[in-house]
């Protein structure tokens, strides 16, 4: 099965559990991705978050339900997830613009969300640059983690940073990055999603270094246990492509474990990086 079949065959698995609870874990599986990455994975290729796109296709069909039947709208609410009528009701009129009730109204509009289907993009007019690193010790990276909004990623982790630089957090890094160097990973690390797997509309963005001594009293340990990564030049070019076009080609799976972004010293090249943890299909 390739990557196309796998993507879509989550698709079918969220349509056909529309009206059942949806296990985000069993999406993953289904597409034979990781935990971790899928939810990304799907926001990149398709534009909005899973959870989103899963909210939409219910209130399409609450919709057509509604305008269909006399079902009483309380159990179109139960059917599709919701724990109250209320709750229904302002998502709802969050997506149509009028009351559940108002739709049976001849000739009211409503908002329908189709089924997204994934289809293969032939692109490939801009080549990759990329090299696989092999690790052959736990990461230890000291530092602290902040909560980051999916959507809002891109725009709020360049502030966290600049933060960092003002009350001297960043500093304290730096000063502790090459107490003992150990490979390439020796700079300013941001561990995107200290959990296992990543959430759907946040996760926690983990500033820090690779380091072996003691914790500072200020500080958290994550330990990340893997050893081979796929390393990309520039990290906001590398995170838009990574899903749509370096992870479909390669043969590489991608692991269940967070992505590093690095960050080098003033004059490196490249400035930054994307590390990416994989493993062989």
């Amino acid at each position: 099965m390739d990557w196309i079949d796998r993507m879509n065959s989550a698709l079918d698995y969220i349509e056909n559990n529309l009206e059942y609870g949806i296990d985000y874990k069993k999406i993953a599986q289904v597409a034979y991705s990781s935990e971790y990455h899928f939810p990304r994975m799907f926001s990149s290729i398709s534009g909005i978050s899973l959870s989103e796109y899963i909210r939409r296709r219910r209130l399409t069909l609450a919709a057509f339900d509604i305008q269909k039947s006399d079902i009483r709208i309380i159990d179109v609410a139960i059917k599709y997830g919701y724990e109250s009528a209320d709750s229904f009701s302002r998502a709802f009129q969050k997506t149509h613009g009028i009351k559940p009730s108002e739709a049976r109204n001849q000739g009211i509009q409503l908002k329908a969300f189709p089924r997204i289907s994934f289809q293969i993009s032939i692109k490939g007019d801009t080549e990759m640059e990329y090299r696989i690193e092999n690790l052959d010790f736990d990461l230890k990276v000291i530092g602290k983690g902040k909560v980051v909004k999916t959507s809002r990623a891109f725009k709020t982790i360049p502030t966290l940073w600049s933060s960092a630089k003002k009350d001297g957090f960043m500093q304290q890094l730096i000063d502790m990055s090459w107490e003992e160097p150990k490979c390439t990973l020796e700079s300013l690390l941001g561990v995107c999603g200290k959990e296992a797997a990543i959430m759907d509309e946040e996760f926690t963005y983990f500033m820090g270094v690779r380091y072996d001594g003691d914790v500072p009293s200020d500080m958290e340990t994550l330990s990340i246990t893997h050893s081979t990564w796929v390393v990309f030049p520039g990290i906001v070019n590398a995170w838009k492509r990574l899903y749509t076009e370096w992870v479909p080609t390669s043969g590489y799976e991608l692991a269940d474990i967070p992505c590093i972004e690095c960050y080098y010293p003033p004059k490196h090249k490249p400035r930054n990086e994307l590390w990416v943890p994989i493993i062989p299909k």
